[in-house]
C-alpha cells in the first residue's frame, strides 16, 4: 500500500518526464508494428491462430511465414474486413 507521500513523489517525478498514466495517457498499449523491437521475429502462436480464423472468415489465404509485425497488420486489416473490431 502506498502512502500519499509516495503518490506525491511519483507525481512530481512523472512531471519531470512529461509522461502520464491513467485517463490522460491515451492508448499506451498500441504501438506501430514498424516500431516494434521484436517485430521481425516470427509471429506468435496466438497471432497465427487468430490470423487463421480471420483469413478463413474473409475467404483469404495468407502465407504462414509472417513476422510479428506483418501478422499484426494482417490481423488489423482482416478484423476490419470481417467486422470483428
Amino acid at each position: 500500500m502506498t502512502s500519499n507521500k509516495d503518490s506525491e513523489n511519483s507525481s512530481s517525478a512523472d512531471a519531470d518526464t512529461g509522461e502520464v498514466l491513467g485517463a490522460g495517457a491515451g492508448n499506451t498499449t498500441e504501438k506501430d508494428p514498424d516500431d516494434w523491437v521484436t517485430g521481425d521475429e516470427p509471429m506468435t502462436g496466438a497471432q497465427r491462430s487468430y490470423l487463421d480464423t480471420l483469413a478463413r472468415d474473409a475467404g483469404e489465404t495468407i502465407t504462414a511465414d509472417l513476422t510479428k509485425a506483418e501478422a499484426s497488420e494482417h490481423i488489423e486489416r482482416l478484423r476490419k474486413a470481417t467486422n470483428k473490431e
